[in-house]
């Protein structure tokens, strides 16, 4: 792995906290997950199943975590279980993880090879009641390819259908969604790596670059910082490619006079940052990009304030968006009659704001958290408010991510990284 090594007494915290919430004589199992074909021999670069990292730190395909805190003796309490390592695979693929390393990795002293792995669930599924399976239930979740993790249900039903079956998923929504400092220290490196690719983009953009150009000095700077690269993937979209909330060719030429929307940031061991900035190619904001450019600056500015212990997502957005309906307004782009006539299902504002403002960010980009239940200190938010103007051929779009705090306001893990227009255009034209 690039990063570097991770306290293991994370990874023990972490286990500690789901099973405290599992039934009594109950097993967890939690799976890596697969690498994934291309074509021929190739295989897209592996990633690790965020739930088996958050509860372990290994960071390897074909390993499976087990957890019994009812099990008969202490070392079955809990389990890992690797593929085996030999030197044939030390020299083609790289060394994996010995069972003393998985311990130091970990903190997990019961480390088995995977093919031992039924044996030893069959022995501890004669002691529990219970097996916990981890379903992917986030709310943005569309899964078509059937994972590891989904072969191992349907396999454990067909062999065990006499045991009560629970779910991993809804625990790991509320312990993964409040952060530990370990991990907060893990994020804000993601956004110190990502503050260098835009320091560094900033002195490079200039009229007739592409975007594809710019993606690659991101890369650079990110790779040459320990991480893997991007956190997801990055959006460069220049004029009214900005527009396109998703627009991910990165392949047109950025032109004097336009602006660029930069949705781009990195991962650092496997914890995700989420950063959006507004350049201008030709170095400087003219008049009406810097009116409606400031106008969601304040609008973030405003909705930051808004993330404290208590806070309900839904009530938030409301929130948010009586401040875009003000700033519309004054950019001329609302009018009263607009606002009056609005559908309360769709309010006015929505035409050049349709997004939300705000979603967990961790080990995932868009992280495990229940949305309606009140938000807690430790969370880690984005703040990303946009006004999107195709007949104008510009949209501005301002993101950070901050840390609820138990009193006051966020703490903003991205308060290093230029967002002024004045800081912006001192950068590009030094």
């Amino acid at each position: 792995m690039k990063y570097h090594p991770i306290d293991r007494h994370l990874f023990i915290k972490n286990r500690a906290k789901f099973t405290a919430q599992m039934k009594p004589k109950s097993v967890a199992v939690f799976n890596s997950n697969d690498i994934y074909p291309v074509s021929a021999d190739s295989t897209l670069p592996f990633a690790q199943h965020r739930d088996i990292f958050y509860l372990s730190g290994v960071d390897q395909e074909e390993s499976i975590l087990l957890l019994f805190p009812d099990a008969p003796y202490e070392n079955q309490r809990e389990m890992l279980f690797l593929k085996e390592t030999s030197e044939h695979i030390a020299i083609w693929e790289g060394e994996k993880l010995t069972k003393d390393r998985a311990f130091e990795v970990s903190g997990i002293k019961t480390v088995h090879w995977l093919q031992d792995f039924e044996k030893v669930l069959f022995e501890m599924m004669t002691h529990c009641d219970t097996i916990y399976i981890n379903t992917n239930e986030h709310y943005r979740a569309t899964i078509e390819t059937e994972t590891r993790e989904a072969r191992f249900v349907k396999w454990w039903k067909a062999k065990y259908p006499g045991h009560q079956v629970a779910k991993s998923n809804p625990i790991l929504q509320h312990i993964r969604s409040v952060k530990e400092p370990e991990e907060l220290d893990l994020i804000q490196n993601a956004c110190d790596i990502t503050e260098k690719g835009f320091r560094r983009v900033l002195s490079f953009v200039k009229p007739n670059v592409t975007e594809y150009e710019i993606e690659a000095e991101f890369i650079h700077e990110f790779t040459r910082n320990r991480s893997k690269g991007f956190a997801y993937t990055p959006i460069i979209a220049s004029g009214n490619n900005a527009n396109v909330l998703h627009y991910i060719e990165n392949n047109q030429v950025c032109k004097a006079g336009d602006l660029i929307l930069l949705d781009v940031a990195a991962e650092y061991a496997n914890y995700s940052s989420d950063m959006t900035r507004m350049i201008p190619v030709s170095g400087k904001f003219n008049d009406r990009q810097k009116a409606v450019y400031n106008a969601v600056l304040r609008v973030k500015n405003e909705a930051t304030k808004m993330l404290t212990p208590g806070t309900l997502w839904k009530e938030y957005h409301i929130e948010v968006g009586k401040l875009m309906t003000s700033e519309l307004l004054d950019l001329k782009l609302l009018d009263k009659a607009d606002v009056q006539n609005e559908n309360p299902e769709w309010p006015a504002y929505k035409k050049y704001f349709m997004h939300g403002t705000s979603h967990h960010i961790g080990l995932d980009t868009h992280d495990y958290g229940i949305l309606t239940e009140h938000m807690k200190a430790n969370m880690v938010f984005t703040v990303e408010p946009g006004i999107y103007i195709p007949a104008e051929g510009f949209g501005i779009r301002l993101e950070d991510n901050v840390v609820i705090q138990e009193k006051g306001e966020p703490f903003n893990l991205m308060r290093n990284i230029p967002i002024e227009v004045e800081e912006i255009e001192s950068l590009m034209n030094s």
